[in-house]
């Protein structure tokens, strides 16, 4: 990778920061969507990255290094294709997740935060997926995979690799690769926002109950009559 940006390039990714920055009513506001820009087109935050970003908002590549390496989502070597997330916190990982997570060490030859040698699969071990009413769980480019095993995480990394599409339990209908992903993050929509189910039965059970029993939420007591008689007493 060169040190610096084509010409070309550097014009589209000033261009599409300033549509970035004319979001927020200070210029630095922008400074993670943009770090997911360069993303988007490095698949990492690389030092060209990270240079041109501070020279858009006016920072010094200190303060941009700041944020690149506080967030984990931010890369600071290239990232695969497909970013593999395996859930290895407490109810994903007595329900399997740590199987799961052993299988597939085992079965690319990497650790957490390694890359495959055809740059395809880069595996992460995730504390949590937000997804524990399907334990466990995997997450390819942030899209879902719920009720996973050791068989289909090894079946789904496979596919991933034959360049097969993969469809996601939610969310978008295809898994996109990491850079298309990165994009979305950095602001700029890729039409596929409304496919598929944002979630699931399992998660809507309680709305579903509470519907069916026609429960509701307490009032709060500041919103009572009693509470106002009593506070306009306290207040005199």
């Amino acid at each position: 990778m060169s040190d610096q940006y084509s010409p070309e390039t550097e014009e589209r990714l000033r261009k599409e920061s300033a549509e970035i920055i004319g979001r927020y009513p200070q210029s630095r506001s922008a400074i993670m969507p943009i770090l997911h820009l360069i993303q988007s087109e490095d698949g990492f935050v690389s030092p060209r990255g990270i240079a041109l970003t501070a020279d858009i908002l006016g920072l010094t590549r200190a303060e941009v290094s700041a944020v690149a390496t506080f967030y984990s989502q931010y890369r600071r070597h290239p990232n695969g294709e497909y970013n593999v997330g395996v859930c290895t916190n407490a109810l994903c990982a007595v329900m399997g997740g740590d199987i799961i997570w052993e299988t597939l060490t085992k079965h690319l030859g990497i650790g957490s935060d390694e890359t495959t040698p055809d740059g395809k699969i880069t595996l992460e071990a995730l504390e949590c997926n937000a997804g524990c009413d399907y334990a466990p769980v995997v997450m390819v480019n942030w899209e879902y995979f719920d009720n996973q095993t050791p068989e289909s995480a090894v079946a789904l990394v496979d596919d991933l690799r034959a360049g097969k599409a993969v469809h996601p339990t939610r969310g978008a209908d295809v898994v996109h690769t990491f850079k298309e992903t990165e994009r979305v993050l950095a602001g700029f929509e890729d039409g596929h926002v409304d496919e598929g189910p944002s979630a699931g039965a399992a998660s809507l059970a309680g709305v579903r109950l509470a519907r069916e029993n026609d429960w509701h939420a307490p009032v709060p007591l500041a919103d009572t009559p009693q509470a106002e008689a009593t506070d306009g007493g306290e207040s005199k």
